[in-house]
């Protein structure tokens, strides 16, 4: 008598099989299809006109996103790899297969469907009485772009090419007349002349959108400058200080952009780190238990410094507003905090770094160093806030919220590099991984 299971790979089904059957009565497939479900059609774009090849139906190519990125499976060829070996996947599709490139396109189109899909779980998290908006805590990740550091350029350098790249056109120009006179036949020609010109026409275009954003910058910081004039007029004699700069309209020699994407930009995590070309996700997540992510949205900026607000904007109106905001440091901007507490929005920032050290501490012991006094009134009061015992134990629950959630996108899904290019799409994706987590932190909620 065998020991073994056998398995027969030539048997034979009697039956079509259900494959539900296959699949467990709990697995997560099954809440991401209820929760497409509950999305109108009116937030997806798709051909309404019915002409042309049969669509997929979108509910159902939203739905293989989700669980996909749930999953860990973010490249559209391994998503359409996955609509044949993966039982679960195959479940949802109904046994069809988009291609990749279909894949792709309905990603790169519906984030409006992203968004309502995202809003929809949430309140799905209210009814079931999971999600009770009252503490949130935000924090920022930095997630590498989908382009290369190298590919980066700044101003002044740009101009350079683009000037010696001009001569080595026209020179190419030149011995293009010269074979076509004497009859010589070089393949090489046309293919570097393209390839020059390629190069000098995005050269050009980076140099372009940088001196568009030095303006648009300047046009932000002209209000501030002419109320500082305006508040140094008015001070007398040796008191007026140094005259006021206007702000610059034209881009520095430094400013940098990268060629592949240009919304993104050279970053570190802290200063141990190396620079790396990507962008700064950021995420408000419920404190209340759940876990949940209310809010997201992406930064071309590597601080945190003037991210507060609109972290809390994120937050979906439907939700409501949290009675309390927790951020570290890199959040500690007066300006943001009386805003969010002029809508009755208490806020705990912690004003400086923990210099504590570990009770073993491979780093040798540096002399303390003298403090700058502090001159905010905000970060006083702030200060004395956070040394309260209650506010401390309120606050250690930041980094038992969001930390965590960027641990399980990074380490769980695997998501650390976006796919997407531009400063929108990525903002769609980044979107659309918080909802995969969503899907699948709602699920073991309920199943728990």
């Amino acid at each position: 008598m065998s020991k073994f299971i056998q398995a027969d790979r030539n048997q034979r089904y009697l039956l079509p099989p259900d494959l539900r059957d296959w699949l467990p009565a709990d697995d997560m497939v099954h809440f991401v299809i209820e929760a497409c479900d509950r999305v109108d059609l009116k937030h997806f774009r798709y051909n309404e006109r019915g002409t042309g090849s049969a669509q997929y139906h979108p509910q159902m190519m939203l739905a293989l996103l989700i669980y996909c990125y749930a999953n860990g499976v973010f490249s559209s060829r391994r998503i359409e790899r996955a609509t044949y070996r993966d039982i679960g996947v195959r479940f949802l599709t109904a046994d069809t297969h988009p291609d990749h490139d279909t894949i792709c396109k309905f990603r790169r189109e519906n984030f409006d469907a992203i968004a309502e899909a995202f809003l929809q779980v949430l309140l799905m998290a209210q009814q079931l009485k999971l999600l009770k908006l009252g503490k949130v805590s935000l924090d920022g990740t930095k997630l590498d772009a989908n382009a290369s550091k190298r590919r980066s350029i700044r101003y002044d350098r740009a101009g350079e090419l683009s000037a010696q790249l001009q001569l080595e056109i026209d020179e190419l120009m030149r011995k293009a007349e010269r074979a076509d006179g004497e009859d010589d036949d070089d393949d090489h020609l046309p293919k570097d002349l393209a390839h020059h010109e390629k190069l000098k026409r995005q050269l050009d275009e980076a140099r372009a959108e940088l001196e568009a954003r030095a303006k648009a910058r300047a046009a932000q910081e002209r209000a501030a400058y002419e109320r500082n004039v305006a508040e140094r007029e008015q001070r007398a004699g040796k008191r007026k200080g140094k005259r006021i700069q206007p702000p610059a309209e034209a881009p520095k020699a430094t400013d940098q952009i990268n060629l592949t994407d240009a919304d993104s930009a050279l970053m570190r995590k802290n200063k141990r780190s190396e620079y790396r070309q990507g962008y700064n996700a950021q995420a408000t997540v419920d404190v209340d238990g759940s876990l949940l992510v209310l809010g997201t949205h992406v930064s071309n900026n590597a601080s945190d410094r003037n991210e507060l607000v609109a972290g809390i904007e994120d937050i979906p109106a439907e939700l409501g507003k949290p009675d309390l905001a927790l951020a570290d440091n890199g959040y500690a901007n007066g300006e943001e905090v009386k805003a969010l507490q002029a809508q009755g929005i208490n806020v705990l920032v912690a004003t400086g770094r923990d210099r504590g050290r570990r009770k073993h501490d491979f780093r040798p012991e540096e002399p303390p160093k003298a403090r700058a006094e502090v001159r905010a009134q905000w970060i006083k009061d702030m200060s004395a806030a956070m040394a309260e015992p209650e506010n401390k134990a309120l606050y250690r629950l930041r980094r038992e919220t969001v930390e965590p959630v960027f641990g399980i996108v990074k380490s769980v899904l695997g998501f650390r590099q976006f796919l997407l290019r531009g400063m929108h799409k990525v903002n769609g994706e980044w979107q659309l991984v918080a909802l995969a987590y969503n899907c699948k932190r709602m699920h073991r909620l309920i199943t728990a």
